[in-house]
């Protein structure tokens, strides 16, 4: 595929931060604790989200990087979390205590 074909998914990079930033925002502001937790962000990150202007989300959310990303690179973690393996309550109970373990910097 040549550069000229390929699609820079630039509108659609542009509405996934959007809607990240504007769920973030509204889980911190609803329960501060689980979202920061579902979120994998510390304080001072969490500070910064909730505190952002309608037009500074808009502005952050034009940016060409992704804002959400993977809170995992493990690729059996990403398995279970699909629910392959086990059966599906199993499989997501499990993944759901490695990624605890994850983002609080231990191993599980």
């Amino acid at each position: 595929m040549e550069i000229m074909d390929r699609p820079d998914f630039q509108a659609e990079i542009r509405e996934l931060n959007l809607a990240y930033l504007m769920l973030a925002q509204n889980m911190l502001r609803h329960d501060r604790a689980t979202a920061m937790f579902r979120l994998g962000v510390g304080d001072e990150l969490a500070d910064v989200i909730e505190a952002l202007t309608a037009a500074k989300l808009v502005r952050m959310a034009g940016s060409q990087m992704l804002i959400p990303c993977f809170r995992f690179d493990d690729a059996q973690l990403a398995r279970l979390m699909a629910g392959e393996g086990r059966d599906v309550v199993s499989a997501g109970l499990h993944a759901a205590i490695l990624a605890a373990g994850k983002a609080g910097g231990g191993e599980v």
